[in-house]
């Protein structure tokens, strides 16, 4: 039996790493950089507010991360928008996503999705701590938006990715004289695991990674969206 893949979004209980707001009387800046990840409409106009209340737009890099971006949490939350004319008596008509930032986060990678068919607002977000201590250098993580068991082969490196879940993957040691080590993904049918994805990837300790396993309408399995991001500093 073939198995087919819904691109639909999960529901993503337990998936954001958020949690409850901030205190009230003290709203911090936050840095962000953001990434969009809408295989079907890969490109999308959103915009947020900085740190002055200016509307700016967020110029999305393909399966990439965007600059560095500061911004003010209302009410502790992160709130895109989908125009930048906003209405001061009914800002919310104008949202397009938000999410209730974790108490204390200082900087974020914001991980924007599309909301299934119909619902409102268009896009969901995830919120992954970007600090060096939450997100060390040479680490990855890996993130599943499909419905099935997945599991990835990291080198030395042999962990389960449930469905929804954010798993961290330590850095890998096992590697050639070029830091090039096998990375497999694999996904559950009945008892099997099928592998989906098969490739030889660079470790180094500047180098951190995103996975994230998901489907396109149709699809017979899932596929892989590969962030890179490295410190140049």
């Amino acid at each position: 039996m073939i198995c087919k893949f819904s691109l639909s979004i999960l529901a993503f209980v337990g998936l954001s790493l958020a949690a409850q707001g901030q205190e009230k009387d003290k709203v911090v800046p936050v840095k962000f950089r953001a990434v969009l990840h809408d295989p079907v409409h890969p490109i999308a106009n959103l915009f947020y507010a900085d740190e002055d209340g200016a509307i700016q737009k967020i110029n999305f890099r393909p399966k990439d991360l965007s600059e560095e971006l500061l911004t003010l949490p209302v009410n502790g939350s992160l709130v895109l928008y989908d125009k930048a004319n906003i209405d001061p008596e009914n800002p919310a008509a104008s949202m397009a996503a938000g999410i209730q930032l974790p108490v204390g986060i200082e900087q974020a990678i914001i991980v924007v999705l599309p909301s299934p068919a119909e619902k409102k607002p268009a896009y969901q977000l995830l919120v992954i701590n970007d600090s060096k201590k939450s997100f060390p250098k040479g680490t990855s993580l890996a993130l599943s938006l499909v419905g099935v068991e997945t599991a990835i082969q990291a080198g030395e490196h042999k962990l389960p990715i449930q469905p929804g879940k954010i798993t961290k993957v330590p850095p890998v040691k096992k590697v050639n004289k070029f830091h090039m080590a096998q990375t497999n993904f694999y996904y559950q049918q009945g008892e099997a695991w099928i592998p989906f994805t098969e490739r030889q990837l660079q470790y180094i300790d500047a180098c951190r990674r995103l996975f994230i396993i998901h489907a396109t309408p149709g699809a017979i399995q899932p596929t892989i969206t590969t962030i890179v991001d490295i410190d140049r500093g």
